[in-house]
């Protein structure tokens, strides 16, 4: 199959904040690249954060995927990807009309994630987004050791939101890494948090929380993730750590005005090695490039070894038509640890 010879169905806006479904042509592919037939999709908050704030015309929403290789670009050794293979992965969805809330979905080959037969693809369309920012955050910048070398000693590590997608994935590879993990939660799920791998976990919403995180690590904290960067948190995680200071990975920038304290905004973008003008301007980095190669491998080892939980699937009926209802039920402060996914065979008009 030519990457032009067939039209698909996706998600497209409209230039205007709102998007339709509509049939448009399958993306063709470069060198380098695969042509994935999409199974299934799953949600994040830039989603509909780009349809709202990136007023473009003709792009495919989506980011986070899973589906099988329908076609294999120049320049993919045939022993990386073949066609039939299952593989998870993301995109950046809404700036290009490529994008994973479609039928099919063009993506770097090094970058696909090869999916165990143990892993429906409903579970794997939630990996992309919230694996690699976790892998970016705790081995690219925060530098501790990967689950393949764990830490001797386990550091302290503060995980902001345990329960959000990301959280939920960072708890995990953080406990595999040989970490001492440190979360919060509503009291309500601390023990779905504890599961996952979290020592300790206090409530998000009481005032006293960076007291108590201060005071159970003796004051030696140095490493946050605040898996929220926005209202409460940037004070909240800032004063959680050591009188010394330390660094907080954060999923929206900012700068804390705590002493000492250094902050570093994470965007899983930048595993793609290539320039990036939205959510804002970031050039190419290519050291984040050559880890996400590595850290798709280590997602779909732990994957294959069964270390991995999966977050809990919320499915949306009509496929890729009901993600309106996905958005406004997201928009609306519904989503509490749980992962909205969307099947695209369910999509009305789209062959099973």
């Amino acid at each position: 199959m030519t990457g032009c010879s067939k039209s698909m169905k996706a998600i497209v806006t409209l230039g205007n904040g709102r998007f339709d479904l509509k049939d448009i042509p399958v993306p063709p592919i470069s060198a380098g690249d695969i042509l994935v037939k999409v199974a299934a999709v799953s949600q994040n908050p830039v989603d509909w954060k780009t349809a709202l704030l990136h007023q473009k015309s003709d792009n495919v929403l989506g980011c986070d995927f899973a589906g099988t290789v329908a076609e294999v670009g120049p320049e993919v050794p045939s022993t990386m990807r073949r066609v039939g293979e299952r593989v998870a992965g993301f995109i950046q969805g809404g700036v290009a009309p490529n994008g994973a809330f479609a039928e099919y979905v063009v993506i770097q080959a090094v970058l696909a994630i090869p999916l165990p037969d143990s892993v429906s693809f409903e579970e794997g369309a939630q990996l992309g987004i919230a694996c690699f920012t976790a892998c970016l955050t705790l081995y690219q910048y925060l530098k501790f050791p990967t689950p393949d070398c764990p830490a001797k000693v386990p550091t302290p590590v503060l995980i902001w939101s345990g329960t959000s997608a990301t959280g939920q994935y960072a708890i995990q590879f953080a406990k595999l890494s040989g970490l001492r993990v440190f979360t919060t939660a509503s009291p309500k799920h601390f023990e779905f948090v504890k599961a996952l791998g979290a020592d300790e976990v206090f409530d998000y919403a009481d005032s006293r929380t960076p007291r108590k995180i201060f005071a159970s690590t003796s004051g030696t904290l140095r490493h946050a993730m605040d898996c929220i960067s926005q209202d409460r948190t940037p004070n909240q995680v800032s004063t959680s750590l050591s009188k010394e200071g330390g660094t907080i990975a954060t999923l929206l920038p900012y700068t804390s005005r705590t002493k000492g304290v250094k902050t570093v905004s994470i965007l899983a973008y930048t595993i793609f090695g290539k320039d990036i003008s939205f959510p804002y301007t970031q050039p190419a980095v290519a050291e984040d490039h050559a880890s996400g190669i590595q850290y798709a491998k280590l997602i779909s080892k732990l994957l294959s070894e069964g270390k991995l939980k999966p977050i809990p699937i919320k499915m949306f009926p009509n496929g890729l038509q009901g993600v309106q209802d996905g958005f406004e039920y997201m928009r609306a402060g519904e989503v509490h640890a749980e992962k909205i996914t969307y099947r695209v065979s369910d999509t009305p008009g789209v062959d099973p």
